[in-house]
């Protein structure tokens, strides 16, 4: 094909597709169409409203939404995912007076999984080992509690609570959860301000809350943002069991056979147990989880 033609053809596509791409194994390579937003006239986090009046915080905020309205496959995942995990966080957060929309945080951490960080931050929440002994969970070889769920959203909230009565602020402590109590609180001794929107800060930090307030928004009306995810296509909570366990435990495998599962379920269910066996010369009550259905 003459260049000429190439150019006709794809000024056609572009009129009638609005996006191609011409690679150089000489196929055209049609593309969605990208769809554009009107940013919320208001948002808020925690009930402290965002001054989107200011230029730079209005466009941080459309920086966000366009990028977590077009990670479609991690998006959508998340928000299968938050139909399971939601309802375990929540009545935490409640029970703690930590507003809800801290669930969110949850979510830009770790997108609602288990999650190893490059500095080694772990689970749901990314606690570093030495703040997770700190807000008195168990973390060794054999167990590591920022793998569990419950134990790792309550030492969450203790945190947040902390930062809040440091700074005044659910926003600031939103931010110290990722830039620490004495890296904001240095920040606002240097720069002479006190709100988090007019602070400058590192370029993880300044778009942390910003993305926060993206994944509320989107979560909050997905259909808006052209996430239409049927409900039998969301994942369902599991009903499960307790098992109280005070004693070594050799071989974990063949303790799950025993409660009539396997072990990669057992692992599944109660990933903060780190290792093939469980000991217990302490005593230590430990509360296992298993589905009632086994599976």
């Amino acid at each position: 094909m003459n260049p000429i033609k190439k150019i006709v053809i794809g000024i056609v596509l572009v009129c009638t597709t609005g996006l191609f791409v011409y690679s150089t194994s000489k196929k055209v390579v049609l593309l969605d169409k990208v769809e554009s937003f009107v940013l919320p006239s208001t948002i808020d986090f925690a009930n402290e409203k965002t001054p989107l009046h200011i230029v730079d915080v209005r466009e941080r905020l459309d920086r966000e939404m366009v990028i977590n309205t077009n990670l479609h496959s991690t998006t959508t995942l998340i928000l299968k995912r938050a139909n399971r995990v939601f309802p375990i966080i929540e009545p935490i957060l409640a029970k703690y007076g930590i507003p809800d929309d801290f669930k969110y945080l949850a979510v830009i951490e770790s997108g609602l999984v288990n999650v190893v960080s490059p500095a080694g931050a772990r689970g749901v929440w990314q606690f570093m080992p030495l703040t997770a002994k700190e807000k008195g969970m168990e973390v060794n070889d054999l167990i590591d509690e920022r793998y569990h769920l419950e134990k790792s959203t309550e030492a969450a909230c203790k945190y947040l609570l902390e930062a809040k009565n440091k700074f005044g602020s659910w926003t600031l402590a939103a931010a110290a959860y990722n830039g620490g109590m004495g890296g904001i609180n240095k920040q606002i001794e240097n720069q002479k301000v006190s709100d988090y929107y007019d602070l400058l800060l590192t370029e993880e930090t300044s778009r942390y809350v910003f993305r926060i307030l993206a994944l509320k928004e989107i979560m909050k009306n997905p259909v808006k943002y052209g996430f239409d995810i049927p409900t039998e296509q969301l994942y369902h909570p599991i009903e499960t069991k307790k098992i109280e366990v005070d004693s070594t435990i050799t071989d974990l495998a063949v303790f799950a056979k025993g409660l009539g599962i396997n072990y990669k379920i057992l692992k599944l269910h109660n990933p903060w147990l780190r290792d093939k066996k469980l000991d217990n010369k302490a005593k230590k009550l430990y509360v296992l989880e298993i589905p009632t259905e086994g599976y």
